[in-house]
């Protein structure tokens, strides 16, 4: 086993690149799976994204200075931005990719890579980024209708010509993405659409709608989606209450997949959707009421997606619930052994910033908060108040210490050997375990001492008042650790029934090359009380023995 640990780290050593803008490749980016794990390679190696989302209006050259000035504070790799429908199509038939264009070149002026974000039939389930050729012409391009036949704000899955021209749209954005990109790749992922679905309709009823709505429940959705009640039938027959807000998934999905599969066919990169969430604690689910966004890619019905869109490789959380509870549940329920983990969406209060440790190290392919680039608007309550350089701040503390390693911390989530957790909202004791030792996690502790000793040691430490800590742990051999984090004590514990004991733990760095910088030995009371990880984030390198 130490023979494989050795080489499995020689060859992440030899993998190890620059966090952003590589030579040119003519390997495309792409999403790989082994074991039920994913990654997503980058000139031929994983990569992982530590992104960062432009505001939805800053898709215009003028706006684009503040959102490279926020990216590099943030030490992100790589821009998440918004392309529209309406930008790039004003006119039908007149394609205008000059914000395109200006976007990849001062992507690779600033060393950045990109994820572009599709605003196309749905933007946030409306119509809001369409043409105003698409907005005004209701019978061509027809909105969702109620029952009684009244429209609905959102587009219709069923109106064929608003799929012909979206996907027409949609080639020609990735036609010209392969010529302007195709040799830098500066272009690693592409969403198709945003947060789709509908709120307060279930679905469309539409004579098209309900026509198909009456149809037996598609061959490749009953593989994937388990029936509640009959084995074949109608959507109503085998789902029940469930029919109208699975066959609604089914639609939009379809619709979607067929958009993904057309820009594929002209130029295979990575493609996904993202969603707003259902709560992840309402276990069984219950029918839709009015709750969340009915046919959106929640996590109950990833498997109608995976069936009706099989161009697309994942679908996404956007996690704006920061209690711990929920964002452990989204990401258990979206990390699958068909569905990479990537989080293209998170909001930016500073309770956000511990959940990057939870989030990489149990292999996400990459993370992205919201909203950063210093463009004077906040999405409060859902993010941050604050519009300045403090906004990128709980996020920079810990990109920064990815960022020297996110080529080697992707391989070796790639080979399963990470995991990572957050303090939790109840402040209690946590634990991961590796083969042959647990880590064991505790809060609010000095650095210095036990709290059992009373008085002084007994209070919570200066500047815990509110939940912040975190810890992602990768295992560079059978009793050898990196430890990436902070306001954690962590003590290395042999498994039950075995014996063990911390040999050396060094504080240092990677350099460029991969290779283990060692910068001070902790020691004495700095190891007596476990490793205890300062406000600051800061990374150990681990020494575990087992004596004889």
């Amino acid at each position: 086993m130490k023979k494989h640990f050795l080489l499995a780290a020689a060859l992440a050593a030899l993998l190890a690149a620059p966090a952003s803008q590589a030579a040119p490749s003519a390997e495309a980016p792409r999403i790989v799976t082994r074991d039920g794990r994913h990654a997503l390679l980058v000139d031929g190696k994983p990569f992982l994204i530590l992104g960062a989302q432009a505001h939805n209006s800053s898709n215009y050259p003028a706006a684009l200075k503040p959102v490279w000035e926020a990216a590099r504070d943030l030490k992100a790799n790589t821009v998440l931005m918004p392309v529209a429908w309406e930008q790039v199509e004003p006119e039908e038939g007149r394609f205008d990719f000059s914000f395109v264009d200006t976007l990849v070149r001062e992507a690779r002026q600033q060393n950045k890579r990109l994820v572009i974000l599709w605003f196309g039939t749905w933007k946030n389930t409306s119509a809001q980024y369409t043409p105003a050729w698409v907005k005004l012409d209701t019978q061509r391009f027809p909105f969702n209708v109620d029952r009684e036949g009244r429209a609905n704000y959102s587009l219709s899955p069923f109106g064929a010509e608003t799929l012909k021209a979206d996907k027409r749209a949609f080639v020609a954005l990735m036609s010209h993405l392969k010529k302007l990109d195709s040799a830098q790749r500066t272009v690693l992922m592409v969403q198709v659409e945003n947060e789709v679905g509908t709120y307060g309709l279930v679905r469309d009823f539409s004579p098209a709608a309900q026509a198909a709505f009456e149809q037996p429940v598609p061959a490749a959705v009953l593989a994937r989606q388990k029936p509640k009640l009959s084995a074949s039938g109608t959507w109503r027959e085998v789902y029940g209450d469930y029919a109208d807000e699975y066959f609604h998934a089914w639609a939009i999905a379809r619709y979607i997949g067929e958009i993904a599969a057309a820009g594929r066919a002209v130029y295979d990169l990575p493609m996904y959707v993202n969603n707003a969430l259902r709560n992840p604690l309402e276990q069984p689910p219950k029918p839709w009421n009015k709750n969340f966004a009915s046919g959106g890619p929640t996590w109950d019905v990833i498997d109608i997606y995976k069936a009706a869109a099989p161009a697309l490789d994942i679908v996404a959380p956007d996690i704006y619930s920061p209690e711990s509870a929920q964002v452990e549940a989204n990401l258990r329920l979206f990390q699958r052994a068909d569905n990479a983990l990537w989080v293209p969406e998170i909001g930016t209060k500073p309770a956000y910033g511990r959940f990057l440790y939870a989030m990489l190290g149990r292999g996400a392919i990459g993370v992205s908060p919201f909203g950063v680039d210093y463009f004077d608007y906040s999405n409060h309550p859902l993010g941050a108040t604050a519009t300045d350089k403090t906004i990128v701040e709980p996020f920079e503390r810990v990109y920064r210490m990815f960022a020297p390693i996110q080529r080697l911390w992707a391989q070796w989530a790639f080979e399963g050997r990470t995991q990572g957790i957050a303090e939790g909202d109840d402040r209690k004791p946590q634990q991961l375990d590796f083969p042959g030792w647990t880590a064991k996690l505790t809060y609010r502790l000095g650095r210095f001492g036990e709290s059992a000793w009373g008085g002084e040691f007994a209070k919570p430490a200066a500047g815990t008042e509110e939940p912040g800590g975190g810890v992602a742990i990768a295992q560079l051999g059978p009793d050898e650790f990196l430890l990436i984090g902070h306001r954690v004590r962590v003590r290395m514990e042999p498994a039950a029934g075995t014996s063990g004991i911390m040999m050396r733990a060094e504080q240092g760095r990677f350099d460029d090359k991969g290779r283990w910088v060692m910068e001070r030995v902790w020691n004495g009371d700095q190891v007596d009380y476990g490793l205890n990880l300062p406000a600051e984030p800061v990374m150990l390198k681990v020494k575990m023995g087992r004596p004889r």
